[in-house]
């Protein structure tokens, strides 16, 4: 019997990543529990609400076998919650399905639990006012974030005294200047 060579892929010399090396094997079992877009986990908020994202959380998606749609959600769902919640399914159905752009899931599955505390989000320090001389072109910006930026930086360069400077010691020694001449 003769010994088969390994291909380039399978044998080379240089370092590698770990996900190369694991390759698929990770996220086969991640989709076995569900995980198959873990940004519904991070933007349920955005998706049904803040109201209702407090007393639910998405657990897992799970689809038919080999298919990506007509998928059953399972939402953990604050037990004194759970009827207002059942009754919000189509529109929650709607929201999930628009958020990934197709028919993702059809049914809902509900299980009673206590889900996680939503993250707060750090709050913003109040912005002084800006002054009128540097306001003026700000106000026909459009974009709401953007303009408050734009009025923040204003507001700190309207406070501070200037560009910074370098300040120049007394200077003793002065650098020397060496002529290269030949």
């Amino acid at each position: 019997m003769s010994k088969r060579k390994p291909t380039k892929s399978e044998r080379s010399c240089r370092p590698r990543a770990a996900g190369e090396l694991v390759g698929d094997v990770g996220g086969q079992s991640f989709r076995r529990f569900g995980f198959i877009q873990s940004s519904i986990v991070s933007r349920w908020g955005e998706i049904v609400g803040e109201r209702y994202a407090r007393a639910s959380c998405p657990e897992s998606i799970k689809f038919p076998t080999g298919k990506k749609a007509g998928g059953a959600l399972t939402l953990l769902v604050d037990g004194a919650h759970a009827p207002l919640i059942q009754h919000l399914t189509p529109m929650i159905v709607e929201r999930v399905n628009r958020f990934f752009g197709y028919v993702a899931i059809n049914r809902i599955v509900f299980r009673q639990g206590k889900p996680p505390a939503p993250a707060s989000r750090p709050q913003r320090p109040q912005l002084r006012p800006v002054p009128k001389e540097l306001g003026d072109g700000l106000r026909e910006i459009a974009d709401p974030e953007l303009r408050a930026c734009l009025e923040s930086l204003a507001a700190q360069i309207a406070a501070s005294s200037g560009p910074p400077s370098i300040e120049h010691e007394h200077d003793d020694n002065p650098i020397p200047v060496i002529n290269r001449s030949h």
